[in-house]
């Protein structure tokens, strides 16, 4: 990726948190705000959608859900992308969260995609080379 250095202004209040965010996370500060504004400009342009810590690192989420945005769209694949029946497997959602995972993912497509991959990966083949401990049989 292409960068351009930028001269930022704030307020004390505002880096203070950001430095401690950063350094908890082994970060330099840049690094830190580079990710805050990129999250940021993202849930501007995708109103429904925010950010949240997991064990693989922060990913998109649907707001007021435990759904990772890749999930909603991988079952939107596998429904040859028919946004009726999308709406149907997510029945409990509301059509403005349904549109909102949708908006997301025409907006990120390579991120969603890569998500999507990665996960697509972990065979009982992979897992078992990953993590023997949880291939163990026990009958």
């Amino acid at each position: 990726m292409t960068t351009i250095q930028k001269s930022l202004r704030m307020p004390k209040e505002m880096a203070k948190p950001i430095e401690e965010m950063a350094k908890a996370s082994g970060r330099d500060f840049s690094s830190m705000v580079n990710e805050l504004v990129g999250e940021a400009v993202k849930m501007r342009r995708c109103p429904g959608i925010i950010f949240v810590d997991g064990p693989s690192g922060r990913r998109a989420h649907l707001a007021g859900t435990g759904l990772e945005i890749w999930e909603i769209i991988a079952t939107y694949n596998s429904l040859n992308h028919d946004d009726a029946r999308l709406t149907k497997a997510y029945h409990w959602l509301q059509p403005t969260q349904v549109r909102a995972a949708l908006g997301y993912y025409t907006a990120y497509p390579q991120e969603i995609d890569e998500l999507i991959s990665s996960n697509e990966q972990w065979t009982k083949k992979h897992l078992a080379t990953q993590h023997p401990s949880l291939a163990i049989n026990r009958t």
